[in-house]
């Protein structure tokens, strides 16, 4: 049961990382018509203003899953539920 359960983790992990690649992606996809939007606007502080609160808000759902994904990984190795890699 236990080597079921650490092989399913291991599977649950390695398909979290493929969608945290998935997310950087999309993250830059998204930022993309943020700034040629704020070129085409001609760099107005308004524009500028708008265009970093919009890549600041794809920052963070890029950044926030990553760390989530470290302190999860972190946690099921500590109770032993995976194996520890070096």
């Amino acid at each position: 049961m236990s080597a079921t359960l650490s092989s399913f983790l291991g599977l649950f992990f390695k398909a979290g990382f493929l969608a945290l690649i998935f997310n950087e992606v999309r993250g830059v996809i998204l930022a993309v018509p943020v700034l040629y939007a704020m070129y085409q606007s001609g760099g107005s502080a308004m524009a500028i203003w708008l265009g970093v609160c919009s890549l600041g808000g794809i920052a963070l759902s890029v950044i926030v899953p990553i760390i989530a994904a470290r302190k999860l990984k972190r946690v099921a190795e500590d109770r032993g539920l995976i194996p520890v890699t070096a």
